[in-house]
């Protein structure tokens, strides 16, 4: 715990969140001497095509774990919603950070809110999950890909006269950006991918530091959360292609959890409501989606990944 070496992608939110962590371990221990290593990933050096037909495989967190592997860094900090449901052996969450809002946001371009949307309205986003509960709410409304950081996306936005895009709370928050948003959408109505406005630390699982670390920075009550949204994402296989979502609460001793899958035009919903332990959280997690699975979703995941490989 001397020297530790934090790495991160490295746009503006990444580099946010990964200065959280760093401040979070001077906290701890004032001492140590904490850099870091910026590191490229797949996913930010192609930003023009959607991330639906980059692969599901660790878009934005290869290149930092295989940097893990080799030693050049000790710790690597994650947007959690980004983490494949399936780490490389080896590898461990060591902890994660307090949860900021999990909700999505509509950003409006003169639009105050998705409803108020005129007719064949063009709303950008790069998630099929926000695409299809978008198509939920408005059938008429096409949406439209978009990618890069928040300001870039908000510049596109008005560069291409969109209508409007769609956002996560957390990393607007995280950038100071609040008064860009028109409308927080209920997740009733926008329901978040698994651990969205959570960060991750992973490290390798034979690390000096690993229970060091998880004493410093995680968050106990944010814990059992992402263990049972991740168990979700694990059992249903999700990933960019998937447009599926999940929420976890905590109230007391209790996880309530909610979990939802659509068809990719909006028109077939799939959802679900459960309750469990803390202390049960992956299976929590496990369970939900399994009842997702025997009401049908499984048939949905199924006719979208056939029409993928047919593309």
């Amino acid at each position: 715990m001397k020297q530790i070496r934090i790495g991160t992608r490295g746009s503006a939110l990444a580099l946010k969140q990964a200065e959280e962590v760093k401040q979070r371990l001077l906290a701890y221990a004032p001492d140590i001497a904490v850099q870091t290593v910026v590191i490229r990933t797949l996913g930010d050096r192609n930003l023009s095509d959607p991330l639906s037909e980059l692969g599901d495989k660790g878009l934005f967190t290869k290149e930092l774990e295989q940097a893990l592997f080799d030693g050049s860094i000790d710790l690597a900090v994650h947007s959690m919603k980004d983490m494949p449901g399936e780490l490389p052996g080896g590898l461990a969450v060591a902890a994660v950070l307090p949860r900021e809002d999990a909700r999505d946001v509509f950003v409006g371009n003169g639009v105050a809110s998705i409803r108020e949307l005129p007719e064949e309205a063009r709303v950008g986003t790069s998630s099929l999950r926000r695409m299809a509960q978008l198509r939920a709410i408005r059938p008429d409304v096409a949406a439209v890909s978009i990618r890069g950081n928040v300001e870039t996306r908000i510049r596109k936005m008005r560069e291409e006269g969109l209508d409007g895009i769609l956002l996560a709370c957390a990393g607007i928050k995280r950038l100071g950006l609040t008064e860009h948003i028109t409308e927080i959408l209920p997740t009733e109505q926008m329901l978040p991918a698994p651990c969205q406005g959570v960060i991750a630390v992973e490290m390798s699982q034979d690390a000096p530091a690993f229970s060091r670390i998880r004493e410093a920075l995680n968050d106990p009550d944010t814990f059992p959360v992402a263990q049972a949204e991740r168990a979700f994402l694990q059992r249903m296989e999700g990933g960019c292609k998937v447009p599926m979502a999940a929420l976890a609460k905590r109230e007391g001793d209790t996880l309530i959890m909610r979990g939802r899958v659509l068809d990719l035009d909006g028109s077939q919903i799939i959802e679900a409501v459960r309750e469990g332990a803390c202390e049960d959280a992956a299976t929590l997690g496990l369970t939900l989606a399994d009842d997702l699975l025997e009401r049908g979703a499984g048939d949905i995941l199924q006719k979208i990944k056939k029409g993928s490989n047919d593309a």
